[in-house]
């Protein structure tokens, strides 16, 4: 019962990450980590978001192995998979038209809630997520900080390619991201203990 738990928090938060990012996709807002820097991507080249992301978090797997274990190196692979692939068919079967303040806001928590639930699993969705889990784990540094300043290096990147509108709306989520994981994410026992060790 505990794994079936598990697997299914991974699957709801992934489904709670995707929506985030289809909202914001469909604002032409970012979010934070590899899945901003797949956003800002997706403008430049001819991939998609899911695509991008999935190739994106390649070489942090190897870092994750390393430095997290298998454990987490195996639910944050399905994780990643999973969210590319429920990227791809939102992208396909679900369009909206969306205020970009309505988008930033709920997006923000969506996403913000979905990393939550895999942070709470031993799991993350990689690149940046899978830093912030291991500062958290090892030097008991709170995600939402390590969250926060990439969310800031994301924005420095976007202004290459997005208008100061839509920095401004990302900007409203990336914060909007950040509070929610600030204000309800505890670590999790292991990665206490792992600190304490």
């Amino acid at each position: 019962m505990k794994t079936t738990h598990c697997w299914l928090s991974l699957v709801e938060g992934c489904l709670l990450v995707a929506l985030g990012v289809h909202l914001l996709n469909a604002s032409q807002l970012l979010i934070s980590g590899t899945a901003g820097i797949g956003m800002i991507l997706t403008q430049l080249t001819s991939l998609s978001f899911g695509q991008l992301f999935f190739l994106l978090n390649l070489p942090f797997y190897w870092l994750a192995w390393r430095t997290l274990g298998p454990v987490f190196t195996l639910r944050t692979f399905f994780s990643i998979s999973l969210l590319a692939g429920l990227s791809e068919l939102m992208r396909l079967f679900i369009h909206m038209d969306i205020d970009p303040v309505f988008s930033a806001l709920l997006g923000g928590m969506l996403v913000g809630f979905g990393l939550i639930l895999l942070f709470r699993h031993n799991a993350s969705l990689g690149g940046l997520n899978i830093l912030a889990v291991y500062l958290e784990r090892r030097y008991g540094i709170h995600a939402s900080k390590t969250t926060l300043t990439g969310d800031l290096l994301v924005l420095l990147l976007a202004v290459l390619v997005v208008d100061l509108s839509q920095l401004a709306y990302s900007l409203l989520a990336f914060v909007t991201l950040c509070s929610v994981v600030g204000r309800y994410h505890r670590p999790p026992e292991w990665a206490r203990v792992s600190h304490q060790s």
